[in-house]
């Protein structure tokens, strides 16, 4: 029996694994979808148990886009700018912020909205069949849901306006050629290494590794004066955690470490 959910939770261990399920339309955005993969990454956010995270899509496609279908008239202007702010905004910032890995388990295409939720997750892996696809301009739009700011950052700008105006799908090997994905994987492999890569992050120090993912985030848009300064401060939460303290004593006794996420 098909799970008529268009957005699946479940969790391995300290793993959280959200799944995209509107397989029929190829894992298409709609606002009640993106509501509900809001509430997917709260929940794995606010759970103290869950120290890593997958996200995946169901079936051959990890994500089309927006679902154009439910655009049967005329568009108006201010709806489509208030529902950008109000639906795929707070999802991507809250993918970008919660202290958490987010690994992106790329299946078959990313598409439009599809690679900006790719990218922003912290870690990708692909199938060896999949893409990105900066799909806006065949549509006469201009990249949304953060793709302008992903793109720029990780390959530059010449390169991201290049594939975003020409709309070329970025395949899987020159993904990891230009640092769009962290590693390839067999297509009936993906999720498995991917849930593996989910676990061995969960046994890290899981505080340490999302103090790690914000310090770098603010990088991006602060002075190297401002940058030091803002690890100062992580720093000074992460020696007074348990897994430092763990990490240095299994440092002197030369043993593994064994993290708890406290």
């Amino acid at each position: 029996m098909t799970d008529d959910k268009t957005v699946l939770y479940s969790t391995e261990g300290a793993v959280a694994l959200i799944r995209m399920n509107r397989v029929a339309r190829r894992n298409a955005f709609t606002p009640e979808m993106l509501a509900e993969l809001n509430d997917a990454f709260r929940r794995a956010e606010e759970d103290p148990s869950v120290r890593a995270v997958v996200l995946a899509g169901e079936g051959p496609t990890f994500s089309a886009g927006q679902d154009l279908s439910i655009f049967t008239g005329a568009v108006d202007a201010a709806n489509v700018r208030e529902a950008i702010k109000s639906t795929y905004k707070p999802l991507i910032l809250r993918m970008v912020t919660m202290p958490k890995i987010i690994i992106g388990a790329i299946n078959g295409g990313a598409a439009g909205a599809g690679a900006s939720l790719a990218l922003a997750c912290d870690l990708r892996i692909m199938a060896e069949d999949a893409y990105i696809l900066q799909a806006f301009s065949n549509i006469g739009l201009v990249p949304d849901a953060g793709s302008t700011w992903f793109m720029a950052r990780a390959i530059g700008y010449s390169r991201a306006l290049q594939f975003c105006i020409e709309a070329e799908r970025i395949l899987a090997p020159r993904c990891l050629e230009l640092g769009l994905c962290n590693r390839i994987a067999a297509s009936g492999q993906l999720l498995p290494e991917a849930l593996a890569g989910a676990q061995w992050l969960a046994a890290r120090p899981t505080k340490a590794l999302g103090w790690t993912k914000q310090a770098l985030n603010a990088s991006l848009h602060s002075s190297l004066d401002a940058a030091i300064d803002y690890e100062a401060e992580l720093q000074a939460h992460a020696i007074a955690t348990q897994d430092h303290q763990e990490g240095v004593m299994a440092f002197l006794e030369k043993r593994a470490p064994v993290f708890r996420g406290e």
